[in-house]
């Protein structure tokens, strides 16, 4: 424990002196403001196009906006933040084996296990806090301009975009294990989300992929239930955790 918490508030240091902590505040901040400022200012703005629209003979109804209209900018815009924030830290295991940063510490009797976990966790944490600071924004504007409980399953829908982003950066963690670059860490963790994909192509294997957790739309209608979501949920936090475990013995083989 002694390993992980001198890592940890390493860390948690580098992150303040590379102003990496405020720049994912800003993001998180950023996205959370624009969803429901998106879907606010949409009436106003076809209002403006209606003039030029009918100039050329076309007739634009009046245009109704919800809550409905806030969270799908919000699914629409949470995979970008997550994208970055896989992009800031793709570097954060690869960067210090290159430049042999941690063998001061680890001649000290520190363990790499406990360099791996204290990183994951660093990670992690900024996730959890940056989806709860842009879903917290997003639901206060919600309830303040309509009214959030027209919108089924809005925590649950929450909860799985968290999952699925532990996911992603568990490939991140298995792939720092063993590749030589930041860059050959996003491909790898692309080429997972990619397989994903196209095993999602076939019907009875998409309940069971962590990207149905990235369907919130489908939660947000009512068109399916958290209960639909479960199996997906189980092997993504399945994945997850073995991911990290796999990561733990292929770093400490690896040469620094």
């Amino acid at each position: 424990m002694r390993g992980f918490a001198v890592f940890f508030v390493k860390e948690l240091r580098e992150l303040l002196r590379t102003k990496r902590l405020l720049i994912l505040c800003c993001l998180f901040l950023l996205f959370g403001i624009m969803n429901p400022a998106v879907a606010k200012l949409t009436p106003k703005l076809i209002g403006l196009m209606s003039e030029e629209l009918a100039a050329q003979g076309m007739t634009v109804s009046a245009v109704t906006v919800t809550s409905m209209d806030s969270w799908v900018q919000f699914e629409k815009n949470i995979p970008f933040a997550l994208i970055i924030l896989l992009i800031m830290f793709s570097g954060i295991y690869t960067f210090e084996y290159s430049r042999g940063t941690l063998i001061p510490l680890l001649t000290k009797g520190l363990s790499r296990a406990a360099a791996v976990l204290s990183k994951c966790a660093v990670v992690m944490l900024m996730w959890t806090g940056g989806l709860a600071l842009c879903f917290g924004l997003t639901y206060f504007y919600g309830d303040f301009y309509w009214d959030n409980s027209a919108v089924h399953s809005l925590f649950f829908a929450g909860f799985c975009w968290w999952l699925f982003g532990l996911l992603m950066i568990g490939c991140v963690v298995f792939f720092s294990s063993f590749a030589a670059s930041s860059a050959q860490v996003l491909l790898g963790t692309g080429a997972v989300y990619f397989v994903m994909l196209l095993a999602g192509m076939y019907g009875r294997a998409k309940a069971y992929l962590p990207t149905r957790l990235c369907d919130s739309l489908s939660l947000f209608r009512g068109d399916l239930h958290p209960s639909d979501y479960t199996a997906a949920a189980v092997v993504t936090a399945a994945l997850t955790a073995a991911l990290i475990l796999a990561a733990l013995p292929l770093t400490k083989q690896r040469q620094i």
